[in-house]
């Protein structure tokens, strides 16, 4: 309680920049709505034109709160991945789960070319997709936990995961040799990543699904406290070491497999933020840093929105590219001062 006290003005100042990322992400895009119909739609529903009610509630806002889920859902699970492999360069996709699906995506977007005579729905439907891709992470979320039953090493697991990562990449290169430059394009486009293509009903499930992710990760703030310090310690404090990995791999996997699977594969923000994070509030106690790096990641997945809308223009850049863009002198810039990483 300590620490939340000190650290409640920071929370404040937070909460404050989210929502004024919000308002501005709401308020950008290739329709030029007045903001002061942005702030009447926000508190009171009304607008003087139907058409921006239309724009503002059925695509700018659902794209927000996308933004906001995946930033912190990727966040989080950097930080629990980061925690679990003690390891300041493991992301939320080490284990593989972005490569499941992204192979289960691919099979769906070019299978049919490949193997003749599979019959598939609508690949090009967002639903159809983000079925597919969660298929696929599901399944080599099976395969990581069989292995994490077998395998004491958290090192080695981190290596297995890596391996079937290599595994499903490997596949998705053979199909997009054999596919047809329809399906292809296809492919890579949804690889680019995109935060507007969810309905409300869709970005409730994506909703759920992370509350659950985080709810988990909350529940292991204690076993993740004690991780830091090496296992051994953590199993003198009686933590019971297989049941937190296995807790710790599930909701990795909830929060990065569902963003992956409804926004396409987005790179650098897990990686990112929870080092940028800890510079910043100067600490390792995970009940301080889970909401924080929950905080950061949605500011940071806004900006990134907010560049790639081209202000003024009515271009939109991938958002996995500008994510790369911003993340990647980040984490260069925390190499060089590697000495000074909280691990």
């Amino acid at each position: 309680m300590k620490n939340l006290s000190k650290y409640r003005f920071s929370f404040l100042l937070l909460l404050f920049a989210l929502a004024l990322c919000f308002i501005l992400n709401i308020s950008l895009g290739s329709v030029t709505i007045p903001f002061k119909n942005i702030i009447g739609e926000l508190f009171t529903g009304k607008t003087e034109n139907e058409s921006w009610h239309y724009i503002i509630w059925n695509y700018r806002i659902p794209k927000a709160f996308t933004a906001i889920l995946t930033g912190g859902a990727l966040s989080i699970s950097g930080l629990l991945m980061q925690t679990l492999f003690r390891n300041p360069l493991a992301g939320p996709f080490v284990l593989g789960i972005s490569s499941g699906a992204s192979l289960g995506a691919a099979l769906l977007l070019m299978g049919a070319s490949v193997f003749s005579g599979l019959a598939t729905f609508e690949a090009a439907h967002s639903i159809s997709l983000a079925i597919g891709a969660s298929l696929g992470s599901f399944l080599v979320l099976l395969a990581v936990l069989s292995v994490a039953s077998r395998v004491k090493d958290t090192m080695a697991l981190l290596i297995i995961g890596l391996m079937f990562g290599s595994i499903t990449a490997a596949i998705v290169s053979v199909l997009s040799y054999f596919t047809t430059s329809e399906e292809l394009q296809r492919y890579v486009y949804w690889s680019f990543g995109s935060l507007g293509d969810l309905s409300w009903s869709q970005l409730s499930l994506l909703t759920g699904i992370v509350f659950l992710g985080i709810t988990l990760s909350i529940a292991s703030i204690k076993s993740l406290n004690a991780l830091l310090l090496g296992e051994n310690y953590a199993r003198s404090l009686g933590v019971r070491l297989k049941k937190s990995r296995y807790i710790i791999i599930i909701a990795t996997a909830l929060l990065a497999g569902s963003v992956t699977a409804f926004a396409g594969p987005i790179a650098f923000v897990g990686l990112a933020v929870p080092h940028l994070t800890r510079q910043l509030f100067n600490i390792t106690d995970h009940k301080i840093l889970l909401p924080a790096v929950l905080l950061y990641g949605a500011i940071l997945m806004l900006l990134c929105d907010i560049v790639a809308q081209l202000p003024g223009s009515e271009s939109v850049l991938p958002i996995n590219a500008i994510t790369s863009i911003i993340g990647a002198p980040v984490v260069i810039w925390l190499l060089t001062r590697k000495r000074k990483m909280l691990f």
